[in-house]
Parts: C-alpha cells; sequence; structure tokens
C-alpha cells in the first residue's frame, strides 16, 4: 500500500479487488448503457447481484443511460460498500477526441456524486485502461492530479485506488510520488 495524506484527507493506493471494499462507494468503470460487461464493471455487478442492475434499469428507464464522462449512483446490493458510483470512461483514439477531458471528467463527477451523499470514503479503479485502451501512464497522471485537486474540497477522507494488477500498482505508485514530489506534497 502507499498512502499520502492531503490536509484533512488521505488517499491510498492499494493491490486488490475493488469488490471487497469496506467503503462508503465504490467506482464502477460502467460502458453508457449500464448494462454490466467484462472487467470491473462485470466483477462488480456479478459481486453486487440484481439489486444493482435493477437500479441501472431504473436509470436507463428515465435518462437512456450514462454519457462518457458523466456518473451515476445506485445501491451496493451485496457489496461491503454502501454505494456504487457508475462512470463511463472514454474509449482511447489517440487523444483527439478529448478523451484526457472525459476521464478527467469521471473522477471529477465520481467525487461530486460521493460528495452528495455525504460519503467519507471512496474506492476507485483504473478507469479506461483495460477494454477502452486508455494509456495507463496517461490515465494514472489525470486520476491521481484530478483527485488530489478535489479531495479537499470534498467531505471525503480516504479516497482510494484499487488495482488489480502489480504493474498498474506500481506505476500508480510512482506517478503518485511525482506528483507529490512537485507539489511539495509529504
Amino acid at each position: 500500500m502507499k498512502e499520502y495524506s492531503f490536509n484533512n484527507s488521505v488517499l491510498r493506493i492499494i493491490l486488490g479487488d475493488i469488490t471487497k471494499e469496506k467503503v462508503d462507494a465504490i467506482v464502477n468503470a460502467a460502458n453508457s448503457r449500464l448494462l454490466g460487461g467484462g472487467g470491473v464493471d462485470g466483477a462488480i455487478h456479478r459481486a453486487g447481484g440484481p439489486e444493482i442492475m435493477a437500479e441501472c434499469d431504473k436509470i436507463r428507464a428515465v435518462k437512456g443511460g450514462c454519457p462518457t464522462g458523466e456518473a451515476v449512483i445506485t445501491t451496493a446490493g451485496a457489496l461491503q460498500a454502501k454505494y456504487v458510483i457508475h462512470t463511463v470512461g472514454p474509449v482511447w483514439n489517440g487523444g483527439k477526441r478529448k478523451e484526457p477531458e472525459l476521464l478527467a471528467s469521471c473522477y471529477f463527477n465520481s467525487l461530486r456524486i460521493a460528495d452528495e451523499r455525504n460519503c467519507r470514503s471512496i474506492s476507485f479503479p483504473s478507469i479506461s485502461t483495460g477494454a477502452y485502451r486508455f494509456p495507463t501512464d496517461k490515465a494514472a497522471y489525470i486520476a491521481l492530479t484530478t483527485i488530489a485537486a478535489g479531495i479537499e474540497k470534498s467531505s471525503l477522507v480516504e479516497v482510494r485506488f484499487i488495482l488489480f494488477s502489480r504493474k498498474d500498482f506500481d506505476l500508480y505508485s510512482k506517478t503518485l510520488d511525482k506528483i507529490t514530489d512537485s507539489q511539495g506534497n509529504n
């Protein structure tokens, strides 16, 4: 585990399984139709059970889905978290279609929703770096700088990045070191 403090909040990078997190909210790297799928999305839906999909069905009935860069919230079903915040990351197209801005928006909107629900803790996966092919080094920098900028303005006291592979854990850890060193944080 890697940990950094930002005033009254802490950011942790952890090698693990996001479906096992005991936090107020976990973030799901969802698809725009909120239909479940592979990777993190499929794992969250399988572990959380049918209650999550039932709430996604209601959101689809009203909104038609969730646009890229936006986020919606549902119950966490059988998970140990209270909520699942579903956000839709961009598919990487070489950075020519505002992918970096859309990815930052995923993290920003997830923080905003968590704050609206008075969440004190949240766990994120590495959004868009699997099937959506966003380069992990670029994604880590966007994710960590967006969270570092927003954590102190929220009700959150703990933000976790739960990374499934050692390679991603190491990359996020090194990226966090570079960001905090350049900002003079501890």
